[in-house]
């Protein structure tokens, strides 16, 4: 069953480096939606496939997503 706990999605490129942080903090149990810019530290990201990594507890997936521009 959902639980509270310290979560995290953070965003990477294919190269694996981390490029945005999109959650880091303590949260209650529930459904959430999480807006992501295709700008970070004022830099446009090109379009292309980047991952996210979403941890919560000890759950953690990472997933495919496809930026189109």
């Amino acid at each position: 069953s959902p639980s509270a706990g310290y979560q995290t999605i953070k965003v990477y490129d294919v190269l694996g480096n981390e490029i945005a942080i999109l959650v880091n903090e303590e949260k209650p149990a529930g459904n959430y939606e999480v807006e992501f810019q295709s700008s970070v530290g004022g830099h446009q990201l090109a379009s292309g496939i980047y991952f996210y990594q979403l941890k919560a507890r000890e759950y953690m997936a990472v997933k495919k997503m496809l930026l189109i521009k």
